[in-house]
């Protein structure tokens, strides 16, 4: 999963990659609930999974663009380099999960992630 994220971010060393992977894995595991959160870390590497399930999930998930704001806060980092390490953390997310699971997962959690995963965002039908 390191590389693929190394690749997807274009991060120079394996470490930056790893650092990426901690910090929205992390993030994600504090979102996620549930069926989705258990099929996700059955679908994830090993260490990455342990990532995800060892976040208590918070009782008030966050829209897409809090979720960034609140890395950005918990790593110290400007926001476009977190919203670059989410994209490139949650393309690898994507691929290990299947897009079916992605799609339930986005239907668990508030507007603003499906940009993050790069799909468009899904709205009810009228």
């Amino acid at each position: 999963m390191l590389e693929k994220v190394r690749y997807e971010g274009a991060y120079p060393t394996r470490e930056r990659a790893e650092e990426a992977v901690r910090l929205v894995l992390g993030g994600l595991g504090r979102q996620l609930t549930g069926d989705e959160r258990v099929d996700l870390a059955a679908c994830l590497p090993t260490e990455a999974a342990r990532v995800l399930t060892a976040q208590i999930p918070s009782p008030q998930p966050l829209t897409g663009w809090a979720f960034v704001k609140d890395l950005a806060t918990r790593s110290g980092a400007a926001l476009a380099p977190t919203r670059w390490d989410t994209g490139s953390v949650f393309a690898a997310v994507a691929a290990y999960a299947g897009p079916e699971l992605i799609t339930r997962i986005l239907r668990q959690l508030p507007t603003g992630h499906a940009l993050l995963f790069g799909r468009a965002e899904l709205a009810p039908a009228a």
